[in-house]
């Protein structure tokens, strides 16, 4: 049986409607702080951290919502390493938690199925949807790990090929993507992106960061993932959810890519605009999280598929 609203996980200790009151509350803070989390939440002092998601123990990149949870909690307490796991992988891993230290929060969802009887007197199965918290530590908080959770890079990759490697991948989602004017969008109605040249820019960073941003509203076309926000104009509270899809989106994609977002000047009238649909709906961070890892697994999808050779077996 799965917690409803209101209902604590035993084993989390967290409720669905606790999960995301704080999760929220810790968003709404910041946001009325001028603070975008998601903006520039790593750092280059770790092997593992040349600016990435964060990371299991095992290496696997966090998703979605986890992914601002930990790059609020790594800005908010100063952690290099991107690398974070439960109290009982870490004694797993013969390493022990050092006393005193507090847990961060994430999530897991999922749905589970059910048979229920309907009016009818017929078994039909549904599908629920249920959410958990539970606690992670970063390394930086955990003794006794091997020396690789902790080490320094050696030789940090070139920024410039990481930046070829965008110009790649904006090339290979088959966008149309027109330079000229002084301003940055998409046109549903065209189906282009429009972008300011190249030069334009103060700097590369914010080149490829804008242009992620607008390659994510280019996702939401009719033909491809078709987001229903209704929002038709500045101010409405569709139009701000998916501005906040399209940010989240891109700074899933910079770090992906390798590449530091930059804020852009022209959206900070959007702060207010999110505060309000963030107060007036406590799940709205978690849908526009899922809505941005979405369409980055969208484009991530259309990149083409690396072939490798078989391996040669010695007779």
């Amino acid at each position: 049986m799965t917690p409803k609203d209101g209902q604590q996980d035993k084993e989390s200790g967290f409720s669905r409607k606790d999960v995301y009151t704080r999760v929220t509350e810790r968003v709404i803070a910041d946001l009325e702080n001028g603070i975008r989390t998601w903006m520039k939440p790593w750092s280059a002092e770790h092997t593992a951290g040349k600016i990435s998601r964060p990371l299991r123990h095992n290496g696997t990149p966090y998703r979605g919502m986890n992914v601002l949870l930990l790059w609020g909690e790594a800005v908010a307490k100063g952690y290099a390493a991107p690398i974070w796991m439960t109290f009982k992988q870490a004694l797993e891993l013969d390493a022990h938690v050092r006393k005193g230290e507090h847990g961060s929060l994430v999530v897991y969802a999922n749905t589970v199925n059910r048979t229920e009887t309907n009016d009818k007197g017929e078994d039909v199965e549904r599908e629920i949807p249920f959410m958990k918290g539970y606690t992670v530590f970063n390394v930086e908080q955990i003794e006794g790990l091997h020396a690789h959770y902790y080490a320094k890079p050696e030789n940090p990759l070139p920024l410039s090929e990481r930046i070829e490697s965008a110009d790649r991948f904006m090339t290979a989602t088959g966008a149309t993507i027109y330079h000229g004017g002084n301003s940055a969008f998409y046109a549903p109605a065209r189906d282009i992106v429009q972008m300011p040249p190249f030069e334009a820019f103060r700097d590369k960073e914010s080149y490829y960061a804008t242009a992620l941003h607008e390659l994510t509203h280019w996702t939401n076309h009719k033909s491809r993932l078709d987001r229903s926000f209704e929002g038709k104009r500045f101010g409405d509270h569709g139009y701000a959810r998916e501005e906040l899809v399209a940010e989240l989106g891109a700074a899933f994609l910079c770090a992906d890519l390798g590449i530091t977002p930059e804020i852009r000047e022209d959206h900070a009238a959007y702060l207010g605009h999110w505060l309000t649909v963030l107060k007036e709906d406590k799940r709205a961070i978690f849908g526009a999280a899922a809505h941005a890892q979405r369409a980055a697994d969208y484009l991530h999808g259309l990149q083409p598929q690396v072939v490798t050779a078989p391996e040669t077996i010695a007779a």
